[in-house]
Formats: structure tokens, sequence, C-alpha cells
């Protein structure tokens, strides 16, 4: 019985387990917590504590191990893989039995930081180093995840924050841990329900553990949630029932995924390669979902208002018309912003439509003729770098930017075209910077560490972040400006940053850096992906990803010292990028050999 249904919400996050001890009637033991009980699955030990193989004669078989459990064929394949999750018992030591099945170790989340009053400072453990320890030991293997044992006390939001880009599958929850609120029922502190919050965003199970320590008044079925929340009803039987329901109600009362999240669930921790605008020409599906963000053009419609009325003030409304070039006009939706803005502001536009595409120019052919744009709109099929304009442009409009800001070649693009813009003439946008973080990963380093290859690990790949712990704040790499008039241009960049990960953060593993923009379209107008000035409700990009070949363990107190270059050859650009503190690693895609975007 899942926890709830919240609309676009299938993750495995809806399902509540139990912690149950051996049963040597697995069927019973379900029938007990799964059809009678109201939950989805046991985390049961499979083997009885009373085995001791080494008591025990060897089969005449020559396997090797005796049978320590009964037989599978008392569940059906899809019943032991939906229902079960089993425990390996103390003495589950040989080679054969620990290699049978993935495994989730299982982690108490230890409270470390300052304010612990209840541990001694001097032998503090820091419950993130267990579980690291042991994943280097195998190596970060894929099939290595955490059962994570929530206790009464639950460190800083900092440390728990690592988690979150861990490979957690489970968050185990003692009934100790629970308060008991006015009416005598199960609750949890606000600081436990946020976190469980948190891990069902993060499609992490809960898992009810331990023996009921709430005497429940008898004959009610009104379950107080907690000291200030509405009431629920629970239903009697089993004797755990009552912290199923309370961990329903948490998850019931979250608020629906929005429309936008539930378009990009099927995007989450999924990479994909960059576009190459200049190489390849965009699908008629790529263009047809970049065309219904709708928060995109509005802005953009929002900044061509402003430079329209800056270029033509009130008392020129009559006599003048303003060029205005859109580089990269794809099927039009910058040219219908434009004409838009003109009819907003009262001004008149001579509008050139310049894209390279043959099969947008001919969309965009049609566009004009169906909305009878033909004595404004001037339809040029050619690369912006090659066209000879026939005037100069009052304002120069283009949608060339990346989730990088400046990878899908903009500056390039831009630096060809503004020969043609009026000295006084206005770029949209006019500026755009790119940002990195460090981020824990796990995930994405599992999917890119897969491909068992150098070129994967060198490639910077676009990404809807989910699973990752955001370890610091982003800080600005690259900044562009358009147009740019200096006579020593080079789109050539270097950047050297440092990173402070908070004290009461503890250790945490670096996968590699998210990277976002920020652009200013024309004056206060700006849109972008960095997470702090987020476009809201915008999703034409996804954040990009840098991964390290080696991860990085960041000890606290310890200094992050990051490169990255923005390379320029005749046919292609590159980014590089390197670690040298608190170790080095290597330099990653020197000289473009294992990723460029080509010119």
């Amino acid at each position: 019985m899942p926890l709830g249904e919240r609309a676009g919400d299938k993750s495995e996050s809806r399902y509540c387990g139990v912690e149950t001890e051996f049963h040597d009637d697995m069927p019973q033991l379900l029938a007990h917590n799964v059809s009678s009980g109201g939950f989805d699955f046991v985390v049961s030990p499979l083997m009885d504590p009373s085995y001791r193989p080494s008591l025990m004669d060897r089969d005449h078989g020559g396997s090797g191990v005796l049978p320590f459990a009964g037989s599978d064929l008392v569940l059906s394949p899809s019943h032991w893989s939906s229902h079960v999750v089993g425990m390996p018992s103390s003495c589950s030591k040989g080679d054969i039995v620990r290699q049978l099945c993935q495994l989730w170790l299982r982690i108490p989340l230890l409270k470390t930081d300052d304010d612990s009053m209840d541990v001694n400072p001097t032998n503090l453990v820091d419950s993130w180093e267990l579980w690291n320890s042991f994943r280097m030991l195998c190596e970060h293997h894929n099939q290595l995840s955490i059962a994570l044992d929530v206790l009464s006390s639950i460190p800083s939001a900092n440390s728990l924050g690592r988690w979150f880009g861990e490979s957690v599958r489970a968050a185990i929850i003692d009934t100790d841990s629970f308060l008991t609120n006015s009416r005598g029922y199960p609750c949890l502190s606000k600081p436990h329900q946020k976190l469980i919050t948190g891990f069902f965003n993060h499609s992490i199970q809960i898992v009810v553990s331990g023996k009921p320590v709430h005497s429940l008044p008898k004959g009610s079925r009104d379950l107080a949630a907690n000291h200030n929340d509405s009431n629920f009803d629970g239903v009697q039987g089993h004797p755990l029932r009552p912290y199923l329901d309370y961990i329903g109600y948490l998850y019931q009362r979250m608020d629906p995924l929005p429309e936008q999240e539930r378009f990009e669930l099927g995007y989450r921790d999924f990479l994909q390669s960059p576009l190459q605008p200049l190489m390849d020409n965009l699908e008629a599906q790529t263009y047809e979902t970049f065309e219904k963000d709708a928060v995109k053009y509005i802005q953009y419609q929002r900044a061509i208002c402003k430079a329209l009325q800056d270029r033509v003030p009130e008392e020129r409304l009559s006599m003048t018309s303003t060029v205005l070039m859109v580089v990269g006009a794809g099927r039009g939706p910058l040219v219908r912003a434009s004409l838009q803005a003109a009819e907003e502001t009262g001004r008149k536009l001579k509008i050139y439509a310049v894209e390279k595409n043959p099969n947008a120019v001919v969309t965009l052919h049609s566009l004009v003729k169906l909305e009878g744009w033909e004595n404004i709109v001037t339809i040029v099929s050619s690369d912006m770098r090659c066209w000879d304009a026939p005037e100069k442009a009052d304002i120069l409009v283009s949608e060339l930017l990346g989730s990088f800001g400046d990878n899908e070649l903009s500056p390039e693009c831009l630096d060809g075209a503004q020969r043609f813009l009026k000295d006084d003439g206005i770029s949209i946008p006019s500026s755009y910077t790119s940002f990195i973080q460090p981020v824990t990963a796990s995930k994405l380093y599992n999917d890119v560490k897969s491909h068992k290859d150098l070129v994967h690990f060198e490639t910077a790949y676009v990404v809807k972040l989910h699973n990752v712990a955001r370890l610091a704040a982003s800080q600005p790499v690259f900044t562009f400006t358009h147009p740019n008039r200096s006579t020593k241009r080079s789109n050539q960049r270097y950047k050297k940053l440092q990173f402070e990960i908070p004290s009461d953060t503890g250790s945490a593993m670096l996968h590699g850096f998210a990277g976002y923009f920020d652009a200013t379209l024309y004056k206060d107008v700006h849109l972008g992906i960095e997470p702090s000035t987020a476009t809201p409700n915008m999703f034409s990009w996804f954040a990009i990803f840098f991964p390290l070949r080696t991860p990085v363990i960041v000890h606290p107190g310890s200094a992050l010292e990051v490169h990255f270059w923005r390379c320029c050859g005749p046919t292609k650009v590159w980014y590089e990028w390197c670690v040298t503190s608190p170790c080095r690693s290597p330099i990653h895609n020197s000289n473009g050999r294992s990723h460029w975007v080509g010119l």
C-alpha cells in the first residue's frame, strides 16, 4: 500500500517497509506485515540466527555452502524482488555468501556537530567517514548502497546534505526516535520531519524498526500527526501501524510536484551530450521543446521593450524605424517576441531573421506568410558569421547560450555578427557569466565510470541534477560582454577558484562540478540557472556536469582549489579542468583530446 499519491511522483519513496526478526515462514511473515499490516515490504534476516556452518558437516555436493534458509520457491520471483529485503547475519563471512547480491550498508546517522551535548567531543565519529572507508575499499562499486539508521539526535543541515549526493536507498527509523504528541500518538521533531521530506524527494524509502513504545488510547482511530499538525485517521491492528500512518501523513502533506518538475522527472540525473549548434542542425523536436519555454521569451520580450524605448524616444515614434536582427532565428520565437515588443511599445521595426539551418528556414518562411509579416521580416538563409548585411542593425538579438553560458559558442558567433551592429547598437544578451559549484554526485560518477574509458571522464554533460549534494556556493568563472569592441579580442579564458566547505559539513566526496550561467539580457532584465538567482519556471537549460576521473575527499578546514580553462583553436573550442588542493588531479581534457565544440 503506497504511502499516498502525488501527481507525477512514481518514485520508490512512496513505499514504506518494516524491519522484522527472522521467521522461517516467509509467506506468513508477509501476510502479517504486508497484506494485513499495510507495509509495502519487509527487511528481514534470511538466515536462521542459530545457523553455524562451522559446527556442521560440509554437504556432499561440493558447493561448500549448506542451505541456510527456506526454499526460494515459497514466494514468486516478483514477491521476492518487491516485498523482501534480506539481511545477512553476522556469521555470513564466506566469500560465496557475501557475493550473492547487491549490498545496502547499514550506517548510523550519528550527530557530530558542535552542539551535541550527549556525545563526548573527543570521541566524535562521523558516520560518513565509515561509509566512505568501506566504499573506497570496494572501488566505488555501483552495487553498493546505503541504509541510514536515523537516530533520535541528527546532525546539522549541512552534514545531512552530504547524503543526498550518495547512493542512499533506505532510511531506517527506530520507534525510539519518535516523540509522543499530546494525544499519546507517535510523531517526529521538526528537524526529523524536514529530513524525512528530503528523503521522499530523493527516492529514499523509509523503514520502521523496533517495538511499539507508545501506549495508544484504546478505541480511538484518530491519530494526531504532531503537536501542531492536523489529525489523520489510522487503522489499528499491526503494532507498528501508527508509525506507518504517521510516515504516510508526512508524505501526503507534501506539495504536489509542479508541472515543470513532472515534465523533467525522466531527465533527472541522466547524462546528455551538450548540443553542437554550429556543427549540427537542430532537430524539429529540439526546437519544439525550447519554443514551449514561455518564461524565457517573456524575459526576451521585456528586454527588447526596454531597448526599443531607449533607442527611440516618444517624440520620434512616427519617423523612426528600428533595424533589429535576430541571429540564429531558429523557427521564429524571437522574431515573434520582437514584434510583440514593438506592438507593446508602439515602435516600428524592420527585422532580419538570420538562420543557417535550411529546415528551420523553410518553417520561418511559412510562419512569415501565415502571420502576414512579409513587409516587416526578411529571412536570411546563412551562417551569421558569413553574411554580408545590407545595412547596420540597431539591436542584435540572439539565443545562443548553453548551460555553461559560452559552451555553445555564443562568443564566437556574436563576435562574427557584431560587424553589422551600429557603433552604438545594443546586443541582447549584453553579457553572461558561467559559474561552477563542487558537488557530490555518486550516481553521475558511477554512470560515467561504467563506460570504462578516459573519454567519458573528460566530457562535460548536460544533466538535470537531482541526487546531488552541493558542497559550497557556486562561484563565477568566465564572463563575456557584447558587443566586444576590444582591439585585442580573445575568447580564451583561465580562472582559479577556491571553495570553502562549511565546517559543520564534515568530510565530503567531490565527484565533479556543476556548471551554470547567468545572463544580462538588457539593463535589469536577466535570465539564468545559477541556483541563487535562477529564473523561476524556466526549463530551456539544465546544468552542466564536469566529472573528475578520481573523486577527491575534502576534509573540514581544507581548501578546495580548482582551475578551469576555456581553450580556442582554429576549428574547435574546449574546456580543461583540474583540482590542485587538497590533492592534485590530472588536467582533464588536455588539448581537447576527448571533448570539444566544433566551430
